[in-house]
């Protein structure tokens, strides 16, 4: 099969989710099909690691768009329309590309990344997938309701208003994807859509490896990863540290905060004390896992899956979660992760980790099996697969 892959970034190094995507995909999908990539670069350099995907594709294709010109696009967006995140992609050699592409290659079935992409793949006659790491409109809808100042709260509004229009393209499909049972079921009541389905984020085994098992017998590092530019993530940190670390370290005085995490803003840098390190990037995150004690994300909002859990997860470190992205999971509290609703029950799961480690290694190391049996990237392309070739037969 002949696939083309329509992505928002150039997918190397694979260092945060939507370039992790489709590189693990793409590693697993080449080795019986042939891909074909085409894509947008934001910086110059990105294009010295053409040859570390080259072996994956038979072609790749790219856009040069930086961040200065997308940022410029979303002034004039503000009195339109359009939702911002589509502005912020828009440009109009990436339509050209398309059409190259197609002219050239007898092309089988385009899989398009996000719904940022949808503006150049939506009118297609080809077969084609759409691939959504979440329900953007639910991801906004969460991102207003977070007490935030107020100017900030007026653009969520506008945008979140935009996004379920344009969100409706997900029906020009003959396949949309979400990562989450919780996510399908929010578009399908919002949109009316019947051609939703579900495919999971993974997790490379191979990279996070349990090997003989997670060192449970450690205590008192309490981490957290992510890209620490990223809204939800810089928002829930500085919400922990400033609502909810004083209360742990009453009652674990010697417990250290980890933020581990690429581009830490200046807020996040100023968390630094004697009880919380910032360490900014970090090549090999399996490390960080290895020598935590607890994986924590307070996340207050986003959807679908986080992949900082489920690669702890995969690890067999035991996680402490607010609720969002844990429904995406689809397992039983306990299964890897312990959920809290509140910042009392979630400061009560932590403390209940930190405090034993007998129930450390049991939630761990059910969440390591599920991992494993669930999450493989192996297993999440296999079934791409399945829905490229039923996009193909609609």
């Amino acid at each position: 099969m002949k696939i083309l892959l329509l992505a928002n970034r150039f997918p190397y190094p694979p260092y945060r989710g939507d370039k992790l995507k489709i590189f693990n995909l793409a590693k697993r999908m080449s080795r019986d099909h042939e891909l074909h990539l085409l894509t947008f670069y934001q910086k110059r350099d990105e294009l010295k690691y053409l040859k570390d995907l080259d072996m994956y594709f038979k072609s790749i294709s790219t856009v040069y768009q930086p961040k200065w010109k997308s940022v410029l696009q979303c002034i004039p967006a503000v009195f339109s329309n359009v939702p911002l995140q589509l502005a912020y992609f828009r440009n109009a050699k990436m339509h050209k590309e398309l059409s190259s592409i197609i002219d050239q290659v007898e092309i089988d079935v385009v899989h398009t990344q996000h719904l940022r992409m949808s503006q150049y793949s939506k009118d297609l006659s080809l077969p084609k997938v759409l691939d959504l790491p979440d329900a953007f409109s639910l991801y906004w809808k969460r991102r207003k309701e977070t007490k935030r100042p107020w100017y900030l709260r007026i653009v969520d509004s506008l945008e979140i208003s935009r996004l379920v229009k344009a969100e409706k393209v997900i029906k020009e499909y003959d396949l949309s994807l979400v990562c989450s049972r919780e996510d399908k079921l929010y578009l399908e009541k919002l949109h009316k859509a019947n051609n939703l389905r579900i495919s999971l984020n993974g997790v490379d085994l191979h990279s996070f490896n349990a090997g003989e098992g997670h060192d449970y017998s450690l205590e008192d590092r309490i981490l957290f990863t992510g890209n620490m530019d990223y809204a939800p993530n810089v928002d829930a940190v500085l919400h922990f540290v400033d609502q909810q670390w004083a209360k742990i370290l009453e009652e674990r005085p010697n417990a250290k905060l980890i933020i581990a995490g690429q581009r830490p803003v200046s807020k996040v840098q100023n968390l630094a004390d004697h009880n919380i390190s910032v360490t900014g990037f970090v090549p090999d995150l399996s490390e960080m896992y290895a020598n935590a004690t607890v994986l924590i994300a307070p996340l207050r909002f986003g959807a679908g899956t986080q992949n900082k859990v489920l690669e702890a997860m995969a690890m067999g470190l035991p996680v402490v979660c607010t609720q969002v992205g844990f429904e995406g999971l689809e397992i039983k509290e306990g299964q890897g992760v312990l959920m809290g609703k509140t910042e009392e029950e979630f400061n009560s799961k932590l403390l209940g980790l930190l405090n034993s480690e007998k129930l450390r290694s049991e939630v761990g190391s059910q969440g390591n099996r599920i991992a494993v049996d669930r999450f493989s990237w192996d297993i999440v392309a296999q079934g791409l697969i399945s829905y490229l070739n039923q996009a193909r037969r609609s």
